[in-house]
């Protein structure tokens, strides 16, 4: 037990990474070693296919990466990683649908020997049209939306506005005696009624009493 914590390498890598078809992506892989980093390290990089079948190497690294030169991933495989930091990322360029399957980040360091293996599986599909609105759409939805807003606003003012002089008119509007207008005033007629009414009953009297 002692020989093997003294002797152990211990291996990280994201269960599942997502991608998109034709944007590069990045298979993140990181190692701790109890032993220190010597030009023996080795990192293997291997691939199954989504559909099964045998594992396939697509990148080997022993001092100086060396990606695959056959395959579906020849010249596609690139090293981002930096085994003095425990890094032993890679690269994907141009994601395709059949890429998808599971990766395994293998990392030895003699004389580390006990590590784990684990495994990612690379999901790539196509980005929906929610991720296609361009920069000049999102603008014009920016700058539109407000004064839309603005426009319903004004608009609902205007009708209460009317809505309040209508109801005006009607119950105390009086017109000017210079204003000429073809409809019969109605307004005002219980307001002057007993006026007009006092007014014609002291004429009848005054003729009365001044026949001449």
């Amino acid at each position: 037990s002692g020989v093997c914590n003294a002797l152990s390498l211990e291996i990280k890598a994201s269960p599942k990474v997502r991608a998109f078809v034709g944007e590069p992506v990045l298979l993140k892989c990181s190692f701790k070693s109890s032993s220190p980093i010597t030009e023996s390290l080795l990192v293997d990089w291997t691939y199954r296919p989504l559909s099964g079948g045998q594992m396939e190497t697509i990148f080997h690294y022993r001092s100086v990466p060396h990606p695959t030169t056959a395959g579906k991933f020849k010249d596609r495989i690139s090293w981002v990683g930096n085994v003095a930091n425990g890094d032993a990322s890679i690269a994907i360029q141009s994601p395709e649908l059949s890429d998808n399957g599971t990766f395994i980040c293998s990392v030895k360091n003699p004389p580390d020997v006990y590590h784990n293996i684990p495994q990612t599986v690379l999901v790539v599909t196509e980005r929906g049209l929610a991720f296609q609105l361009s920069s000049a759409a999102l603008l014009s939805i920016l700058v539109f939306l407000p004064s839309a807003l603005v426009v319903i606003l004004l608009l609902v003012r205007m009708g209460r506005k009317f809505r309040a002089m209508k109801e005006k008119g009607k119950c105390g509007y009086k017109k000017s005696s210079i204003e000429v207008s073809d409809e019969p005033e109605h307004t005002d007629t219980a307001c002057c009624g007993g006026k007009i009414k006092e007014w014609c009953l002291n004429c009848v009297d005054t003729d009365e009493e001044d026949p001449y």
